[in-house]
């Protein structure tokens, strides 16, 4: 018997609104999925009744590539497993504008690990597609894609998830990761099972809080350094990252959001992220994914920052600035630690 006593809602723009599915339904969905039973969501024309919402049958996956052939083996693998809970939030916010004299929280940076590794207890970002889960089910294999291949739990959320607004986000807590994985994009592998021992809590869900967040996507690198833009992005950071909750909430885990195939500058993402953290009250745990000069720099403009008591509406202030130079074509070389750098300490950066 299909265990789902009645429609799954939607989650729909504007709307806050929380989602609580078991394991045994979300399999079953997710099946259903597997066999494209949902013959209404096999379009997106703009006439469509469902076009606003990402695809859920899994039609796509069984053309022949090895991307597609290494993400069945991860998607049979849950199937395996799961026929033996999680809780899916949709929480607009809207903040602005940014200038405030929150000092920045603390900061871990490193260029080893990984966040769903190494990030566990913390709230983990997924560098997320409007659309929930991207090309999950077509042949995308960047960080959100072999997130939700690793706990496929997360692909039902493409069921009812509306594409996200710029003041919106998805937190999505108790998936259980089911596979192992090596490699990114053609070099992806699944490379076995995974035994989950987070701890559970008082729902019996698994410790596992994952953040969904869209950056903008910049086909020209230079549109970045535009101050819409830039407020852009912090709402969309700190509408995920606020505390949702009177008690207390976990750091954050988070890398180079947007600054693969979306275009964005890593330095300019890093003091975004951190800004909005500030706001939040929250610590940030960064990871460069083997980059060590950003880890390096970051380290470097960051003890600058906290050493001179830099607020974040200084900061906002100095991107302002930085977007105004980098509109000049004589200016547009400079890097923006380096920037702030001068800005900051022009006497001693001189020496």
């Amino acid at each position: 018997m299909f265990p789902c006593a009645q429609a799954i809602p939607l989650l729909q723009r504007g709307h806050h609104a929380a989602i609580t599915l078991s394991q045994l339904q979300i399999a079953c969905l997710l099946a259903n999925a597997f066999l494209c039973t949902f013959p209404h969501r096999n379009t997106q024309r703009p006439e469509a009744e469902y076009h606003n919402y990402p695809s859920i049958n899994f039609n796509k996956l069984f053309g022949y590539s090895k991307r597609k052939k290494e993400k069945l083996r991860a998607i049979m693998h849950y199937f395996r497993v799961v026929t033996q809970e999680g809780e899916w939030k949709h929480l607009p916010f809207t903040f602005s504008p940014f200038l405030y004299q929150k000092k920045l929280q603390k900061l871990h940076v490193t260029s080893q690990g990984s966040i769903e590794k190494d990030g566990i207890g913390m709230l983990q970002v997924d560098f997320a597609n409007s659309l929930i889960g991207g090309g999950v089910l077509d042949s995308g294999l960047l960080q959100e894609e072999i997130l939700f291949l690793m706990n496929p739990e997360l692909i039902v959320s493409r069921l009812f998830t509306e594409k996200l607004a710029d003041n919106e986000c998805l937190i999505i807590t108790g998936s259980q990761q089911f596979s192992s994985y090596s490699g990114y994009s053609d070099n992806f592998e699944w490379t076995g099972p995974y035994e989950d021992q987070l701890d559970r809590d008082h729902w019996h869900r698994l410790k596992r809080q994952i953040l969904a967040i869209d950056a903008l996507h910049f086909r020209n690198r230079r549109d970045q350094y535009n101050m819409s833009h830039i407020t852009r992005e912090l709402n969309k950071a700190y509408c995920g990252f606020k505390k949702h909750h009177k008690h207390e909430e976990p750091d954050i885990a988070t890398g180079k959001w947007g600054c693969g195939a979306f275009g964005g500058d890593a330095q300019l993402k890093a003091l975004i992220q951190l800004m909005a953290a500030a706001k939040a009250g929250r610590g940030l745990a960064f990871f460069t994914f083997q980059d060590k000069g950003l880890t390096k720099e970051l380290q470097e403009i960051y003890h600058l920052l906290t050493s001179e008591g830099t607020t974040v509406g200084k900061l906002f202030k100095l991107l302002d600035t930085y977007c105004t130079r980098q509109r000049r074509a004589e200016d547009s070389s400079q890097h923006l630690f380096d920037f702030i750098r001068l800005s900051i300490t022009p006497s001693r950066s001189q020496l």
